[in-house]
């Protein structure tokens, strides 16, 4: 099994190590070479939908696993407690198919995290036309009910 160390940076150096977890929490991002050798750049975004990172004080770990479907080598693993452990070959439909799941669960969190503000601000917006502060029809109301 593949070992990584990590080192706590605030910029991404140019010229990465083998086997070595950069973590810039200034940039919420952890970047590496990618594990099967090809050298190949691997960056992992870390938000509630990319990326979490476990620091247990010696160790780091990464979730989801890092699929680098965008790489010749197609290499797919998970960094559990500094440890690189090595996942199953994914097919061209199933690498589709959580592309698409993960675009998706975007979707959605973003959308739930910009609903209560939507709501408030409809709900305000309603207000403001429905009434005046003295409880009187606004003249927005009124031509409402003309075409109602």
């Amino acid at each position: 099994m593949k070992t990584m160390i990590h080192k706590f940076v605030e910029f991404i150096p140019n010229e990465l190590e083998d086997n070595v977890l950069y973590v810039s929490f200034e940039y919420s991002t952890v970047v590496h070479k990618c594990c099967c050798g090809c050298g190949k750049e691997v960056v992992t975004p870390l938000s509630p939908t990319d990326w979490q990172l476990t620091f247990d004080g010696e160790s780091i770990s990464l979730n989801p696993s890092i699929g680098n479907w965008g790489f010749p080598c197609q290499s797919h693993y998970w960094i559990h407690r500094n440890q690189v452990q090595w996942a199953k070959k994914w097919s061209k439909q199933q690498i589709k198919a959580g592309q698409k799941r993960d675009r998706l669960a975007k979707e959605k969190f973003y959308a739930m995290r910009e609903l209560p503000l939507a709501e408030s601000q409809a709900s305000k917006t309603d207000q403001l036309y429905d009434k005046t502060a003295m409880g009187k029809s606004t003249l927005w109301s009124r031509i409402k009910r003309w075409f109602i």
